[in-house]
């Protein structure tokens, strides 16, 4: 099948076989977008429903500090994990919040923990790193 006048069918044989390369089906499938919660956004906004200390994998040890948010576009729960040291004590339940993929080698999740894939980077409007560093503070409801 390599004659004279055999590009059309080539290019067929091509474009059908690609669709068996797995990395292929999904990018043409949109497939991140459809399984992230944020469907593709750079940040979401939540509701922080329960704070939670998940246990760090081996050879490391200690709790690190996560919430889980419930997001106000979809509905969807994750897990979003408070960055800095005593981050969470500035963090309440049913506080709103804006959270951010993290950005880590580890195929986005946190090194060290498990399927927690996001950060919280604002509470009730307010940068947390800013409320966290005293430089302003959280408006009280």
């Amino acid at each position: 099948m390599s004659g004279k006048f055999s590009g059309r069918n080539l290019l067929k044989k091509r474009k059908k076989q690609k669709w068996s390369d797995y990395n292929y089906e999904r990018k043409k499938l949109k497939m991140r977008q459809k399984h992230d919660p944020l469907s593709g956004s750079p940040q979401a906004r939540g509701i922080v429903l329960q704070k939670v200390a998940l246990e760090a994998k081996q050879p490391n040890s200690g709790l690190r500090k996560c919430v889980r948010v419930q997001l106000i576009k979809n509905g969807k729960q994750i897990t979003a994990f408070a960055p800095g040291d005593g981050a969470i004590n500035f963090i309440d339940e049913h506080d709103e919040v804006v959270v951010e993929k993290l950005r880590s080698s580890a195929r986005g999740t946190l090194g060290d923990l498990p399927a927690v894939r996001w950060k919280v980077i604002k509470v009730a409007g307010m940068s947390l790193e800013e409320i966290r560093r005293g430089k302003k503070e959280k408006p009280r409801r």
